[in-house]
């Protein structure tokens, strides 16, 4: 291939960024994704091909302005809910990526040496950075790139062997495949003909196996008849002008009497979005709760066989011995207090059973770091918890005191494949999705969240019922099929059956092992490479005095 001059080198960057975006859930064009990745892979090979043109770190910096631009035009619209948010998660996100792809770059000139641009090895190394990327406080797996089928679960029932990582392995094995096809149709020479065609049958085989086994696993694929009734309640409150402002008896008004239009005896369970109950309730002190007063009330007048499960804010006093954590709050001068992001679990008679949000978004419900850096964990109990430090549930909480056991996961930990698949291996035969979409307004945000939550339907094969306070509402089946939804900014109830599931796939039980192994072989690469490149060093140094 001829040397590319740098301006369309930069042009190249932009068209990967572009292809990505325009494959991204919603825009529709899923398919875009396995060309998405080959401008930027012809930039990486005229890296390698080329050192002498380009100065340190130039895999890092022709990557980072593909992975911003597609970082920007996918999720641009976190800055409806916080402006330095976006900025950060934007720049941030892109910076991780990149500095990835530069590893990759360092494996493959001093570890494998080879001519390739770090091209093979580059799956690899992403698939580390996808699976090391959810395991830290700056998490944001929300462009994880298997999640682009999010909205053709008919070619990805697969997902439930593999989880994300292997669409995200399908996507990268495809991309560098065509570009080596690409390579050798450029490269006219004789002897390459044999070369092309193998490539030819290799692509095709890549890309028709999995698809057509998923199609077939997809219109093959029988529930078990389990069915449990569920009620989902949209009241479509206002995050900023109503959900903390009006009085608990105008919350309980606007999720309750809609709600009795469609609750009786055989109702199974209600759900409520995220955080919709914010009437200061004390975990100690739940049966002095107005809202669950009332919810309990609810259930005996009209289910009360059903479970009421809603979001809510909760605290919880620290006794006055307990060690102060990044999420301790002032209440007074002696006493602290921690604030949680909650899952009530509601019958007619007993006490609450709570999960807390374990998976909190970075910035926004916790401090990034405040565990290595002390300075700023004193700094946030100081203030009183002013920087919104969260606490969380140390476990994936099942409840089973309904008809059958099911869990709750919270706003943003239903992106997490493996962190849903823990409340499975722990029991769960249906999964609850409370969530609260409305601070990104009438953005593709709220959208894509909505266009994941099949993923996780077909990893775990479990049926999900997804309760969002402005929308989108759905019932998914275990095939990842939504087979009922609300609009969005719309105020609902809406009433539907799933089928419960007790089996458990090949995914829930061993988790993200693709993305456990791919980073051990990073690790176990990265540090022959650093060998190799402290060698080198020494060679040199030795030519250079002799």
């Amino acid at each position: 291939m001829p040397v590319l001059k740098k301006k369309y080198m930069l042009l190249l960057c932009i068209v990967s960024a572009i292809l990505m975006s325009a494959a991204w859930p919603m825009r529709g064009f899923p398919f875009l994704v396995f060309i998405a990745f080959i401008p930027l892979l012809i930039v990486l090979d005229q890296i390698v091909r080329n050192p002498d043109r380009f100065r340190w770190m130039a895999s890092f910096r022709f990557s980072y302005i593909a992975f911003f631009f597609w970082n920007l035009l996918t999720t641009y619209w976190i800055w409806n809910s916080t402006e330095v948010g976006a900025i950060f998660a934007i720049v941030v996100n892109s910076l991780v990526m990149a500095l990835f792809v530069q590893i990759a770059s360092f494996i493959n000139q001093y570890a494998l040496k080879k001519n390739s641009g770090g091209l093979t090895i580059l799956a690899v190394v992403w698939l580390a950075f996808e699976h090391l990327h959810q395991h830290w406080d700056l998490s944001w797996p929300w462009l994880n790139v298997g999640n682009v089928f999010a909205q053709r679960p008919a070619w990805v029932q697969w997902y439930e062997f593999t989880g994300v990582a292997g669409g995200t392995a399908w996507v990268w094995i495809i991309n560098i495949l065509l570009f080596r096809l690409l390579m050798f149709i450029l490269d006219k020479k004789s002897e390459q003909s044999k070369m092309r065609r193998n490539l030819i049958i290799l692509v095709t085989v890549v890309f028709v196996l999995p698809s057509v086994w998923s199609i077939h696993r997809y219109y093959n694929y029988e529930e078990k008849p389990n069915p449990i009734d569920i009620v989902l309640v949209q009241p479509n409150l206002n995050p900023y002008t109503e959900e903390y402002s009006l009085s608990t008896p105008e919350v309980l008004d606007r999720l309750l009497t809609p709600t009795a239009a469609f609750a009786d005896k055989k109702v199974d369970f209600i759900v409520a979005p995220e955080s919709v109950l914010q009437d200061g309730m004390f975990e100690d002190e739940f049966q002095y709760s107005q809202s669950i007063a009332a919810l309990k009330k609810f259930l005996k007048d009209y289910s009360p066989q059903a479970s009421f499960i809603s979001g809510a804010g909760t605290l919880r006093m620290l006794d006055p011995d307990e060690p102060l954590g990044p999420s301790a709050r002032r209440y007074n001068s002696k006493m602290y207090y921690e604030a949680f992001n909650t899952a009530l679990f509601i019958d007619s008679t007993g006490i609450p059973l709570t999960y807390h949000k374990s998976r909190l978004v970075p910035g926004v419900e916790q401090m990034p770091f405040v565990h290595v850096i002390k300075p700023i964990e004193k700094l946030a109990i100081d203030l009183g918890g002013t920087v919104g430090t969260l606490g969380k549930s140390s476990d994936r909480t099942v409840y089973k005191g309904g008809k059958v056991p099911i869990s709750a996961v919270i706003c943003y930990e239903s992106v997490y494949g493996e962190f849903v698949s823990d409340f499975v291996k722990n029991g769960a035969e249906v999964i609850l999705i409370l969530t609260n979409d409305g601070w990104w307004k009438d953005t593709p945000g709220h959208r894509q969240h909505f266009a994941y939550a099949p993923l996780r339907a077909i990893e775990t094969r479990r049926p999900i019922a997804r309760a969002a306070n402005t929308g989108i509402s759905c019932f998914i089946n275990q095939r990842g099929d939504v087979v009922q939804k609300t609009e969005y900014w719309t105020r609902d109830v809406i009433r539907n059956t799933v089928n419960a599931n007790d089996e458990i796939t090949f995914y829930v039980r061993y988790g993200d092992y693709i993305g456990r192994g791919m980073s051990f072989a990073m690790v176990l690469l990265l540090v022959i490479a650093i060998m190799q490149y402290f060698v080198y060093r020494i060679n040199r140094r030795k030519t250079h005095l002799s």
